[in-house]
């Protein structure tokens, strides 16, 4: 179980680990803009943007889905690194004193590899991709995002982080027949 169950409503974990307080909807909705385009993005994804409890509920899934792929990239990274920043010493050491076919192959053979490793890497997170309520999550995660940058250049209080994790890039269709994923329970929930 990860730390983001056990927080107090309206309270929310970001990417960089810290406990961040979450704007509530009147701040957001307090910008004619941000309002207009919180009621499109609700319509389109059939979500209440301005609904401090789905919204909250919405964090805590874009946290959950976040902290399942974070270790597995870690763990990614180290045979990438190897096989990107250690071909550099190898070809100073080894390969540049061997012959041209030799470099050749040795250019050929890394770039497949650390290619494999990538498209290993894509296949992998894969059918995390193929889940349509977790992509649903992800797309409404990208449009809050929206919502609350909107607001923030409309002259709302919200901090320039907000809310504090990257974006959703690859997540642009809605599957309105996907089951929705039960909201967090929290101790403060009101």
């Amino acid at each position: 179980m990860s730390r983001q169950g056990g927080l107090q409503f309206g309270k929310f974990m970001g990417d960089d680990g810290g406990t961040h307080d979450m704007v509530p909807s009147s701040v957001i909705a307090s910008v004619p803009a941000a309002k207009a385009a919180a009621e499109r993005f609700g319509r389109e994804l059939r979500f209440d943007f301005l609904d401090d409890k789905a919204v909250h509920g919405l964090l805590f899934h874009r946290w959950e889905d976040n902290r399942k792929w974070r270790g597995r990239g870690c763990l990614a990274s180290v045979p990438l690194f190897i096989f990107v920043a250690g071909a550099w010493p190898f070809w100073d050491l080894v390969a540049s004193q061997k012959s041209r076919t030799f470099q050749v192959a040795f250019i050929c053979a890394d770039a497949f590899l650390v290619l494999a490793m990538l498209v290993g890497l894509y296949l992998w997170r894969r059918p995390s991709l193929r889940d349509p309520s977790l992509r649903n999550v992800r797309i409404r995660a990208r449009r809050y995002r929206e919502i609350a940058g909107i607001a923030r250049r409309g002259g709302a209080d919200i901090p320039a982080t907000y809310p504090s994790y990257g974006m959703y890039a690859s997540s642009r269709k809605f599957f309105p027949d996907a089951p929705e994923l039960p909201l967090p329970e929290s101790e403060d929930a009101e």
